[in-house]
C-alpha cells in the first residue's frame, strides 16, 4: 500500500497553491501593465494553439503515475519516451501555427517562436507524472521555484528590457527549465533504472486511453480560437484572460485532495476521500467568496482598463469552482479503477471501464459547451460590436454547461463511495465565508481608494485581503470542531519538523 500521507501532502499542495496566487498575481500585473491588450490576447491565443499538441502529454505520464504508485519501476522508460514525443509535438505545433496564421493578422514569427514552449512542457509533464506517484508534494515545491524564477525573469525581460510578448515566452521557458531541474533531482532514484521496451509497447498500444480524456481539454481551449476566428479580434481574449486570472484562485481549493488519487491507486481505503471532501469545501467556499469580493480591485490591480470585466468574473468564479470539483471527482473515480492491473484485459474491458466512461462524459459536456458558444457568436456577432458583451455571454454559457456535468459526477461519487457528507460542517463553512467576506466587502466599499499607482493602491488594498481571510479562519475555529483539529494537526506537524 502507498505510504503517501494524504492530508500532509494535500496541505502542502494547498499552501503552495495559495502562495502561487500571490506570485501569479505579481507576474500577471507585470504582463498586463507592460503588454498591450493585443499582445496579452496573443498570449491567450498561444495557450489555445498549444493545447492542440499538449493533449498528447498523458500518453506516457498517465501510465507512469498509475504504475509507479503500484510499485512498477517504469520511470526511465517514461522520461525518455516522453522526450521523443516532445520533438514530434513541436513539429506538429509549427504546422498548426502556419495554417492558423492564414486566418488572422497575428505575427507569424511570434507564433513560430512560441514553439519553444512545447518541448519543455512535455518534459516537465513527464517528471510530474513520475513524482506524483510517490511524492505528490514535490511538484508543489517545483511550483514555488517556477513562480520565483518567472517573476525575476519577467522583471528583467518584460519590465526593464521591454521585450513584450517575446520576453514573456522566454520567461516562461526559463521558469519551466528551472522546475525541470528540480524535478530531475527529486525523481532521479526513479529514472536511473533501466529502459524497458515492454512498458513502452503497452503505453503505445493503449495510447488512445490517456489521450481520449484530453479531447475535452482541447475542446475547452478551442473556444479561444473560435472566438478569434469569428470576431477577428484578440481584444476579447484579453478580457477573458484577466477575468480568469482573478477567478483562478478557486482552482487551488481542490489541491487539498491531490494526494487521494495516488493513495487510492496504491490500495488506500475509500474513506480517505470521505475525510478529504469536507476539507475541500472548507477551502473552496472562502476562496470563491474572496474572488467575488475582490473582483473589482483585482482587475484594477492588473490594469485599470480591465475593470469593466467585473461581471465576467462573477460568472467565471462559479464556473471554475464547479470545474475544479468535477476534475477532482473524475480523478477520484478513476483512482479506484483496476482494469489496467489485469494482464489479460481486452480492448472491450477498457471501453467498459471508468478510464473510458469518465472522459466520455467530459467530452460530451465540452462538445455541448463549444457548440453553445459557436451558436451564440453566430447570432450575436452582427447585433453587437462590443467584445466585452460577447465575452460576458461566453462566461454565462461556460457556467450553464458546466453545472449539470459536475452534479452528475457528484452522483457517481455518492454511488461509489457512499460518503457520509457532513452537511452541518459544510453549511458552517459557507455562512462563515459569506459573513467574513461580506463584512470585508462593505468595509472595502467605504474605505478603499482606487489610486492608479500600484505603490499607493496595494498598501491600502492588501489589508482587506488579510481581514477577510483571518476573519474566516477565526469564525470557523470557534464554531467548528473539525477546524480546531485541523489547526492542531498543522501545529503538531510543524513542531515535529522543527525537532
Amino acid at each position: 500500500m502507498s505510504g503517501i500521507r494524504v492530508t500532509y501532502s494535500g496541505m502542502i499542495s494547498f499552501v503552495v497553491g495559495l502562495a502561487s496566487v500571490f506570485t501569479g498575481l505579481c507576474f500577471t500585473v507585470i504582463i498586463t501593465r507592460q503588454l498591450s491588450q493585443e499582445e496579452f490576447g496573443i498570449w491567450s491565443l498561444i495557450g489555445g494553439l498549444a493545447a492542440y499538441v499538449l493533449i498528447f502529454r498523458p500518453i506516457i505520464s498517465f501510465w507512469s503515475t498509475r504504475e509507479i504508485a503500484r510499485g512498477v519501476e517504469s520511470g526511465k522508460t517514461s522520461f525518455l519516451s516522453n522526450s521523443f514525443f516532445a520533438s514530434a509535438a513541436t513539429i506538429i505545433y509549427l504546422i498548426i501555427v502556419y495554417f492558423y496564421s492564414e486566418h488572422t493578422d497575428v505575427n507569424l514569427n511570434i507564433l513560430f517562436f512560441s514553439s519553444i514552449l512545447i518541448p519543455v512542457e512535455f518534459v516537465r509533464s513527464s517528471l510530474i507524472g513520475i513524482t506524483n506517484a510517490f511524492k505528490p508534494q514535490t511538484e508543489e515545491y517545483g511550483i514555488i521555484i517556477f513562480e520565483i524564477i518567472k517573476i525575476v525573469t519577467a522583471i528583467i525581460l518584460i519590465y526593464f528590457l521591454d521585450m513584450g510578448i517575446v520576453g514573456l515566452i522566454i520567461t516562461s521557458v526559463i521558469a519551466t527549465l528551472s522546475t525541470i531541474l528540480w524535478l530531475l533531482i527529486r525523481t532521479f532514484p526513479k529514472i536511473k533504472g533501466e529502459f524497458h521496451k515492454k512498458y513502452l509497447k503497452k503505453w503505445l498500444k493503449l495510447f488512445w486511453l490517456p489521450t481520449y480524456p484530453n479531447i475535452s481539454q482541447l475542446l475547452n481551449t478551442i473556444d479561444v480560437t473560435v472566438f478569434t476566428i469569428v470576431t477577428g479580434s484578440v481584444t476579447g481574449l484579453a478580457y477573458w484572460g484577466v477575468a480568469r486570472a482573478v477567478g483562478r484562485i478557486v482552482n487551488h481549493s481542490t489541491k487539498i485532495g491531490k494526494a487521494v488519487y495516488p493513495k487510492l491507486l496504491g490500495g488506500g481505503k475509500k474513506e480517505y476521500f470521505q475525510e478529504n471532501l469536507t476539507l475541500v469545501f472548507y477551502f473552496s467556499f472562502p476562496l470563491a467568496a474572496m474572488s467575488f469580493t475582490f473582483a473589482k480591485p483585482g482587475l484594477f490591480v492588473l490594469n485599470p482598463i480591465y475593470e469593466v470585466a467585473i461581471f465576467i468574473v462573477v460568472f467565471l468564479v462559479p464556473t471554475i469552482l464547479f470545474r475544479t470539483l468535477a476534475d477532482l471527482f473524475s480523478e477520484i473515480l478513476s483512482g479506484i479503477e483496476k482494469v489496467d492491473t489485469r494482464i489479460n484485459a481486452t480492448f472491450m474491458d477498457y471501453l467498459k471501464s471508468k478510464l473510458f466512461f469518465l472522459p466520455t462524459l467530459r467530452n460530451i459536456q465540452s462538445t455541448v459547451y463549444l457548440t453553445s458558444l459557436g451558436v451564440m457568436l453566430f447570432f450575436t456577432i452582427n447585433i453587437t460590436d462590443s467584445d466585452l458583451d460577447l465575452v460576458l455571454y461566453w462566461s454565462i454559457i461556460a457556467l450553464v454547461t458546466q453545472i449539470p456535468y459536475t452534479f452528475y459526477l457528484f452522483l457517481l461519487i455518492r454511488r461509489e463511495f457512499k460518503p457520509k457528507i457532513d452537511t452541518k460542517a459544510i453549511a458552517k463553512y459557507f455562512f462563515a465565508s459569506v459573513i467574513a467576506f461580506g463584512i470585508t466587502y462593505l468595509l472595502m466599499e467605504k474605505y478603499l481608494n482606487y489610486k492608479e499607482s500600484l505603490f499607493e493602491f496595494l498598501p491600502e488594498f492588501l489589508p482587506f485581503v488579510g481581514i477577510g481571510s483571518i476573519s474566516y479562519l477565526v469564525i470557523t475555529y470557534f464554531i467548528d470542531s473539525k477546524t480546531k483539529n485541523l489547526f492542531k494537526s498543522i501545529l503538531k506537524e510543524i513542531n515535529n519538523k522543527s525537532v
